[in-house]
């Protein structure tokens, strides 16, 4: 029987019916029948021969697949484009194809370390996965495909590992990106300042200058420069310029502040960069717009660089310069008297864990509403230790009886058109109630903060000046322009008061002209320094915690002092801003340290400076924030892994700083 059964079986079908027709037709005529027999036995001996050979045929193709198939997969695995690596659990080859040898100069012995070849190879982390990475090796660039090699339970894991060149395409790709554009808004912060008291000759001398050092930045980076007005600029750079500029730290902001005026204020450059990805020239526009923006709310003299989702900035280490005309807080009083008009009921908030100059700018901000008429609720956290004596003060005051909520006495809120005034604060995870932000549209930020690339989203109204002492400061300023028949209490004066003297330690630090006249008009209104002096007073324990807080610290080369509060106690906030404060006044110290226990899980650190160099920078990177001189962060981890952590990060700020310093006296 021929083994090719399906064709067979279909041949016999046809000859037996061939051999029925065959019998019928032999009742009719016997001599045609025999004579059709006849071929029907040659057909079917035909039939069957071809389905042997056919079958024979087909059993030798199988035979030659079966003897040549090992030989066939040995030969594809060996010639692939690819290098086909197999990796035992530490990292060391068992087997490889021979592409290895042209990727690794020669192929290596089973038992080699993969690392000892490419040490930019990844294996761990990567373990009993599927995916993919590319990694790089000298001039080369490696595509990795990994994929985990099935084996029995008693065997040890493998993994595949199928390596190929891909430098071209890289080099391509980076090509590209190197050429990707990149647009700046530069923008003379301080123009009015600066040009303020000059001669037309002396502010076309000092332009002359600016741009002078401009254009040589720009030959440098190969980049286009046009001026659109007296103090903006327009810069069309590539991404390749734009690492150049990042990798010398932008020194075009030291050598532009090197340039002074009659006047003897420094001239100082803010800078908005975005980086061309998938947007819009249009997007990219505002992208840069919005980044120079940012800078401009941090203080100026810094660059906010907008690339792959996130800001970076750069410099800010000149002090923010104060504004000699009041014409911006008029205007923005007035603004905020427009809105509270409109508004059913108003809501003050600060940010968690209040302090003397958040609760004196919520009490001035309350004292507008009421002043109109207008139902308003200062809103405070769960946690503010600090402010609790001025709290007691306010305690039988029937005008603050209800003024004072909590988070949750308003989850019923049944205003239909609230208006929310956010103060001290712009970033919204720092609120009192976040929550506050999603229920309520209408939206207020006043802060002396230097702006975070975290901000309250779609603000109505936003007065930030880092110039500015203290919020308080600028609250007051608004009220003088509030109205003319606003009149302060002596309790709302001395809030207002007392804030401003936190925040300037007793009109030390961060004071101009404007910070003097605020604290005469709230002596005018009644404020009280006695009752001041008195809400800072501090209890035994604290003065304790204080005085060992500073016994504790250590003074490293460049004017750094660190110390650390490792014990968890009430109030510690206060007491690690009391000891960076106090810390600071030791001689040759020029920024101050203090990490503290807040709770089990989380650490705070408080920074302070004298103004040469600038703190927010160090605490960003914890991802805190402030303004130049004083700031601070919270995060989760170890109390001395963190400080050795702020030490590291801030003495190599240091170095930096004096090393810019020492070249631009040089003349470098």
């Amino acid at each position: 029987m021929p083994r090719n059964l399906s064709a067979w079986v279909d041949l016999t079908i046809h000859l037996v019916i061939m051999l029925v027709l065959i019998g019928v037709l032999s009742y009719y005529n016997g001599y045609i029948a025999a004579i059709a027999g006849v071929v029907w036995l040659a057909l079917a001996s035909f039939a069957r021969e071809r389905c042997a050979d056919r079958s024979r045929r087909f059993e030798r193709y199988c035979r030659n697949v079966v003897e040549n198939i090992g030989e066939m997969m040995n030969y594809a695995a060996e010639e692939l484009p690819q290098a086909v690596i197999i990796l035992t659990d530490d990292g060391r080859i068992q087997w490889c194809n021979d592409r290895m040898e042209q990727y690794a100069g020669s192929k290596p012995e089973q038992g080699t370390d993969l690392k000892d070849i490419w040490p930019g190879v990844i294996i761990n982390p990567i373990w009993g996965q599927d995916g993919e990475y590319i990694f790089a090796h000298e001039d080369r660039y490696f595509q990795v495909r990994y994929r985990p090699v099935k084996t029995a339970p008693h065997q040890p894991k493998l993994m595949a590992f199928y390596v190929q060149d891909v430098t071209s395409h890289e080099e391509l790709r980076n090509r590209y990106q190197q050429s990707r554009t990149v647009l700046v808004y530069i923008q003379i912060d301080n123009y009015d300042e600066v040009m303020q008291g000059q001669t037309e000759a002396e502010r076309t001398s000092l332009l002359l200058a600016v741009n002078q050092t401009l254009d040589r930045w720009m030959k440098n980076l190969g980049g286009f420069m046009r001026r659109v007005s007296d103090d903006l600029y327009v810069v069309v750079l590539t991404r390749a310029a734009l690492d150049q500029a990042m990798n010398e730290r932008f020194d075009v902001l030291d050598k532009v502040r090197q340039l002074q005026s009659s006047n003897r204020l420094p001239v100082t450059l803010s800078m908005g960069v975005a980086v061309a990805e998938n947007q819009t020239m249009a997007e990219l526009g505002s992208q840069a717009q919005a980044g120079l923006d940012l800078a401009l709310g941090r203080g100026g003299d810094q660059v906010a660089v907008d690339m792959g989702g996130k800001t970076q900035f750069f410099g800010g280490r000149a002090k923010a310069v104060e504004k000699h005309t009041r014409v911006k807080a008029r205007v923005v009083a007035h603004a905020i008297r427009e809105i509270m008009e409109g508004a059913d009921e108003v809501f003050v908030m600060g940010h968690h864990n209040e302090d003397f100059d958040c609760f004196g700018a919520a009490m001035g901000v309350a004292k507008m509403a009421r002043q109109i008429g207008k139902p308003v609720h200062i809103v405070l956290s769960e946690m503010n230790e600090g402010i609790d004596k001025f709290a007691d003060l306010l305690k039988g005051r029937e005008e603050y009886e209800s003024v004072f909520v909590r988070a949750e006495d308003l989850s019923s809120m049944t205003a239909l058109n609230p208006v929310l005034i956010v103060v001290d604060t712009h970033i919204p995870h720092l609120v009192a109630d976040a929550s506050l932000l999603d229920r309520i549209h209408q939206v207020i930020v006043i802060d002396h903060h230097r702006r975070s690339e975290h901000f309250i989203k779609n603000p109505l109204l936003v007065y930030i000046e880092p110039a500015s002492s203290s919020t308080s400061e600028l609250v007051t300023e608004l009220l003088m322009y509030f109205g003319d028949d606003l009149m302060l209490s002596r309790i709302e004066a001395t809030a207002l008061y007392s804030g401003i003297v936190v925040d300037t330690k007793n009109f030390a630090v961060q004071t101009g002209v404007r910070t003097f006249d605020a604290a005469a008009y709230l002596r005018r209104s009644g404020a009280d320094p006695v009752m001041v002096r008195h809400l800072f007073r501090s209890d035994y324990d604290t003065t304790v915690a204080l005085a060992r807080a500073k016994a504790r610290s250590m003074l490293y080369e460049g004017g750094l002092i660190v110390s650390d509060i490792p014990e968890t106690i009430p109030n510690i906030q206060v007491i690690a801003a009391q000891a960076a404060d106090s810390l600071l006044r030791i001689e040759d110290v020029r920024m101050s340290i203090v990490l503290f226990q807040l709770d089990a899980e989380t650490v705070g650190l408080s920074a302070r400076s004298t103004g040469e160099l600038n703190v927010q920078v160090i605490m960003e990177a914890f991802g805190g924030g402030g303004h130049q001189n004083v700031a601070g962060a919270q995060l989760r981890g170890d109390l001395e892994e963190l400080k050795a952590k702020a030490i590291e990060i801030s003495r190599k700020y240091i170095e930096e700083n004096d090393s810019d310093e020492s070249n631009l006296a040089a003349g470098r």
